[in-house]
């Protein structure tokens, strides 16, 4: 009988982002950062810096959780930010994490956040 070993944290957030871009493969990419801005799990279609995509999304999702608190709205799920070329939305990944999709225009929103949702809370049980 073979045993094999549990698959790690970070492999268990890359296969939850591969599901994800699996599932909608016109996503030009998806990232996992801490809070603090530190990307964790990446699959992006070009050569975008990680580095920067994973600190403006933790800096957004503060900024949204503020903003959601002053106004009362209750607890943070999702934001996006949108341009002619695309959209990109962030997800609250529990206390701990922030899922960040990058879209290009025209995409059938209601598929994504179901499925990009899903994947948030996948990776909110990891983290």
């Amino acid at each position: 009988m073979t045993m094999t070993a549990p698959l790690s944290k970070q492999d268990r957030l890359n296969a939850s982002l591969t599901t994800l871009r699996t599932s909608m493969p016109e996503l030009r990419g998806a990232l996992v950062a801490t809070v603090d801005g530190l990307p964790i799990a990446k699959s992006m279609s070009d050569g975008t810096d990680a580095n920067r995509v994973a600190a403006m999304a933790a800096t957004a999702l503060g900024l949204g959780k503020r903003i959601n608190d002053t106004l009362g709205s209750g607890e943070l799920t999702d934001m996006s930010v949108s341009g002619m070329g695309g959209q990109v939305y962030i997800y609250a990944a529990g206390n701990k994490g922030v899922l960040a999709v990058v879209t290009p225009p025209g995409m059938n929103l209601g598929l994504l956040h179901m499925e990009a949702r899903d994947t948030a809370q996948a990776v909110a049980s990891i983290l």
